[in-house]
């Protein structure tokens, strides 16, 4: 029989998982391509100690050509840009195009950047490395005292540690002479998707750390210089990160693919399009039917495997298996230096040794994407 072409577009957590899971058990029945814009991809569980300077480049991202060479997968450098559903070709920015079979979707998301002037005046926390270059450019601005003053949108818990990771940074290297940070949110308060255990906590580690809360102000527009919320207020920054919820790839929706009002890809419980059998999806980019949650690599994590599993039994005309999401998770949410808050429903924990535990979990993570020592090869042309 011929060989079933299945193609994974984006280099996401679940997708590691899947070329993992096909390098330890090679189908000979399947030709697997990779299509991800970048060669190196970032496990977002390390991002915020990268940033503080915890990590380097290497400790906290995969490499994907070896990865897909060790699954004997082909690995294309480009970004996919439109699916034709019909025809099952994948168009991609550089004008080339992918065939498939099945093909599984895992580009993640990116802040919501609908806000007037945000695009132009703020840098977003996604795609990553948009945001690491920026980074490196915002410590040299610092250093040579042209930001005096960095606001953060977006109090969930990646703008709260990605305001810690940065303020940790700046005053390693530049102690007093460091910038002001300030924090806008139009909730109530800070991590709203926490308990109040753990809300209070790193709540009162932001005022300690003299950051300016600005909760319930939403922001309506971006100026060169200027947060405006929707009391008309005006709250000056040299630099702008933005850290707000997650929005959609709009080529999802452009391909004719069935999504939810956000735009995100629906899918059931075998990760499957509801409206396209042979497309699947899992991390941010989706959601599945039934069984709403919030956009976390954790959950990307653990659809890895069931993923894994239906594209070899899609591929085989084989019955699916089912997967449920875990009602509750574990979040180490840290903090700048070398401490954690862990929280795990109601409860809360802080402490050094909260981020020694965080750092053991996340560099056996990315172990596990490292093939051994000679266990790489080319996959077929």
């Amino acid at each position: 029989m011929p060989q079933r072409r299945i193609l994974l577009i984006g280099g996401g957590h679940s997708h590691l998982e899947v070329l993992r899971r096909f390098a330890q058990k090679p189908d000979p029945g399947i030709e697997l391509t990779l299509v991800s814009p970048n060669a190196l991809t970032p496990y977002s569980g390390m991002l915020p100690g990268l940033i503080a300077g915890h990590y380097t480049v290497a400790d906290s991202h995969i490499d994907l050509p070896a990865l897909s060479r060790w699954a004997q997968a082909r690995f294309v450098c480009d970004r996919v840009v439109e699916l034709d559903l019909y025809t099952r070709i994948a168009r991609l920015a550089e004008g080339g195009i992918e065939p498939f079979d099945l093909t599984s979707i895992d580009i993640g998301s990116a802040p919501d950047a609908s806000v007037p002037g945000a695009r132009e005046h703020a840098i977003g926390v996604k795609p990553v490395d948009r945001f690491t270059a920026a980074w490196a450019a915002l410590q040299a601005d610092a250093a040579a005292g042209r930001v005096r003053t960095i606001v953060v949108v977006g109090a969930g818990a990646g703008g709260v540690e990605a305001l810690f990771a940065m303020q940790f940074r700046l005053t390693q290297t530049m102690a007093g002479e460091a910038p002001r940070f300030a924090l806008v949110t139009d909730q109530p308060h800070v991590l709203p998707e926490h308990a109040t255990s753990v809300r209070k906590r790193l709540g009162k580690l932001l005022v300690a750390r003299d950051v300016v809360l600005h909760t319930g102000s939403a922001a309506v527009a971006v100026e060169a210089g200027a947060v405006v919320t929707a009391n008309g207020r005006h709250i000056a920054a040299d630099r702008i990160i933005w850290a707000t919820s997650a929005s959609a790839a709009p080529w999802l929706a452009a391909s004719s693919l069935d999504c939810d009002p956000r735009g995100f890809l629906r899918v059931n419980r075998h990760l499957q399009s509801v409206s396209d059998p042979f497309v699947f999806a899992a991390g941010d980019c989706a959601t599945q039917d039934g069984e709403p949650r919030p956009k976390s690599g954790v959950f990307a994590v653990r659809e890895g495997p069931p993923l894994a599993a239906n594209l070899r039994h899609a591929a085989r005309h084989e019955p699916l298996v089912a997967f449920t999401p875990q009602r509750r998770t574990l979040a180490l949410i840290t903090t700048g230096a070398r401490h954690a808050v862990a929280s795990w429903g109601p409860a809360a924990v802080d402490g050094e040794w909260v981020w020694r535990w965080k750092d053991r979990i996340d560099r056996r993570f990315c172990a596990r994407y490292r093939p051994p020592e000679g266990a790489t090869r080319a996959a077929p042309a």
